[in-house]
């Protein structure tokens, strides 16, 4: 029989500046590619021609992550350069682990949002990057 186990949270390590982000409370980042359609005679498209690459993400995390992060960039998350890896498996229930690499994670904003009823305080990180190395 196939085993088809798919990945859950708990499968998730997110490696970022070579530290273990223990308080991560959320990751997205994508590829995308500049893409339009080349017309020329007749009213039907010739070929689809593609521009830039351009990477992009998101990291959510507890307050008590952030602060250590804006220690390691002396002040602030936004002088930061970082390679990151998101990690998927979890070894100690039998899988092999796959890596995706973000290569050079600069942050975009270091906003703050706390309000009334809250009971920790979540802040988001986007971010653009440079390279991603899927299955690294």
């Amino acid at each position: 029989m196939f085993n088809s186990r798919q990945y859950e949270w708990a499968d998730i390590t997110l490696i970022l500046g070579g530290q273990d982000i223990t308080e991560i409370r959320a990751v997205k980042y994508s590829e995308a590619a500049e893409r339009e359609l080349l017309y020329a005679k007749g009213r039907f498209p010739q070929s689809v021609q593609t521009g830039n690459i351009a990477y992009k993400g998101e990291i959510a995390m507890l307050q008590n992550q952030y602060n250590a992060l804006v220690a390691a960039g002396n002040g602030s998350v936004l002088s930061l350069s970082l390679d990151g890896l998101v990690g998927y498996g979890n070894p100690s229930a039998g899988d092999v682990p796959t890596f995706d690499r973000l290569m050079g994670i600069h942050f975009l904003e270091a906003a703050k949002d706390i309000k009334q009823g809250d009971k920790f305080q979540e802040i988001k990180l986007p971010f653009i990057f440079l390279k991603l190395k899927n299955n690294s």
